[in-house]
C-alpha cells in the first residue's frame, strides 16, 4: 500500500485483537488505504489521506496511550487542515468500549471530520489480568465487519460520496 492511499487505517494493539481488525480493515480496502501504527503516523500522513478508520483496544476505559499520543502529537499540526473529512472507529474492548470511543470522538469533532459508520466495538470479555493480558483471536464474523468496513470506507472516497 502506498502512503498516498486515499485511507489512512492507524492502529495500535498490544494483545492482536486491534492488529487483526486494522488488517482486516485494510483487506477490504483492497489497496485504497494505508495501514500505520499510531507511534509512526505523523501529521503529513493524517493531512495526505482523504479518509482515517481509527483501531485501537480500550484500556481502563480509554483508548489506548499510543493511540492517544497519536492524537497529542498530531492534533494541532493539522487542526483547521481536514474538517469535513470521513472517519470510522474500530475498538477492540473487554467489554463495552464505549470510553474510548467517546475520547476518539471528541478528537473527531474537534477536527471537525465526518462519521461515515457506525462504530464497530468488539468485546473480548476478558475481565482477569490474566485475560486480559492473553493474545487476541477474534471470530470470523468479527473481522468480515472489519473487512466490510474497510471495502465500503474505500468504495465511498473513490466514488466521491464522502
Amino acid at each position: 500500500m502506498s502512503e498516498e492511499a486515499p485511507l489512512l487505517i492507524a492502529w495500535h494493539s498490544r494483545t492482536g485483537a486491534s492488529e487483526a481488525m486494522a488488517d482486516a480493515v485494510a483487506s477490504g480496502a483492497q489497496g485504497e488505504g494505508f495501514l500505520l501504527r499510531a507511534d509512526q503516523v505523523e501529521p503529513d500522513h493524517i493531512l495526505a489521506a482523504s479518509g482515517y478508520v481509527f483501531v485501537c483496544p480500550e484500556n481502563l476505559a480509554t483508548m489506548s496511550g499510543l493511540m492517544k499520543e497519536m492524537f497529542d502529537r498530531c492534533y494541532y499540526p493539522v487542526l483547521g487542515r481536514i474538517e469535513g473529512r470521513p472517519f470510522a472507529t474500530a475498538i477492540a474492548a473487554g467489554s463495552d468500549g464505549e470510553g474510548a470511543q467517546r475520547q476518539i470522538d471528541r478528537i473527531a469533532k474537534g477536527w471537525r471530520l465526518r462519521r461515515v459508520a457506525d462504530p464497530i466495538i468488539v468485546p473480548t470479555f476478558a475481565q482477569t489480568p490474566e485475560e486480559i493480558l492473553a493474545p487476541k483471536a477474534l471470530s470470523h464474523e468479527e473481522l468480515r465487519k472489519c473487512r466490510m468496513l474497510g471495502q465500503a470506507f474505500a468504495e465511498g472516497l473513490s466514488m466521491g460520496v464522502f
